[in-house]
């Protein structure tokens, strides 16, 4: 449920920038969700369809980048792929690491006219 004031706080930011670009219409969001962050493709969508409604958002298409989660070695600063729960460092053996991206959710770029 968490995805409707996500979703509402992606229509106030993209509508801010189409403001900025003195804009007529948003045609297509460019969003990166990271697979950790939760966030349900079709959530985002199902309430975009809704809250963009009688703005120049509305009809814009919506397409989603997901990035796999990694992690960083705190010992040997090796980054890898997060691989189910072995949090294994590949390179040197440790289990001592940091989430290093997949938790992200980012508005990547907006194409308007």
């Amino acid at each position: 449920m968490h995805e409707l004031s996500v979703t509402q706080s992606l229509l106030e930011l993209a509508l801010r920038h189409a403001e900025r670009a003195d804009a007529r219409r948003i045609l297509r969001l460019n969003l990166v969700i990271g697979d950790l962050a939760s966030i349900v493709d079709e959530s985002v969508q199902f309430y975009w369809d809704i809250v963009s409604q009688g703005t120049i958002a509305e009809g814009a298409e919506l397409c989603f980048e997901r990035v796999p989660g990694r992690l960083r070695c705190v010992t040997c600063d090796h980054t890898f792929p997060l691989n189910g729960r072995d949090y294994t460092c590949p390179a040197c053996g440790q289990a001592r690491v940091v989430l290093a991206g997949g938790d992200e959710f980012r508005l990547e770029s907006i194409e308007v006219e």
